[in-house]
């Protein structure tokens, strides 16, 4: 007997993300490193939605994600005023650390996708610590 979650990927977390002015270059088009934020936004998000803030995680069990290694690849311009959806989804599951697979869509078109790693680790050393077991299966179901 197989395991419907083991075999079908769970659907990504979609987060809703407008383009503002800020978010530009002087042409109007998305700053390249601005899909970093919009990934971070969603994948902060995404979190609260499991009922974990980072902010509570930091504060009651000692832990926080940073950022280890990111990767992604640009398709299409994104626009002043666009309203991009932002995916997230775990792609791999560590002990300390979660590969999460991130795209930013507007109306049905790719415009990039990456990989970003993230590592839990403990918010007042930096050293690395295993992701706590609730936010672990949480973050994996």
């Amino acid at each position: 007997m197989s395991d419907d979650r083991l075999s079908r990927p769970a659907r990504p977390f979609v987060f809703p993300v407008r383009v503002y002015w800020e978010d530009t270059d002087a042409g109007g088009v998305v700053f390249y490193a601005n899909y970093l934020k919009f990934f971070e936004r969603a994948r902060t998000e995404w979190l609260r939605t499991l009922g974990h803030s980072q902010e509570r995680m930091r504060r009651e069990a000692g832990v926080m994600f940073v950022v280890v290694h990111t990767e992604v690849k640009y398709l299409a311009p994104a626009r002043l005023d666009d309203l991009l959806h932002v995916t997230v989804q775990v792609r791999e599951a560590g002990k300390a650390a979660l590969v999460i697979a991130q795209e930013a869509w507007r109306d049905g078109t790719l415009l990039a996708q990456g990989d970003i790693k993230i590592g839990c680790v403990d918010a007042s050393t930096f050293r690395p610590r295993r992701i706590p077991a609730g936010i672990l299966q949480e973050t994996t179901t």
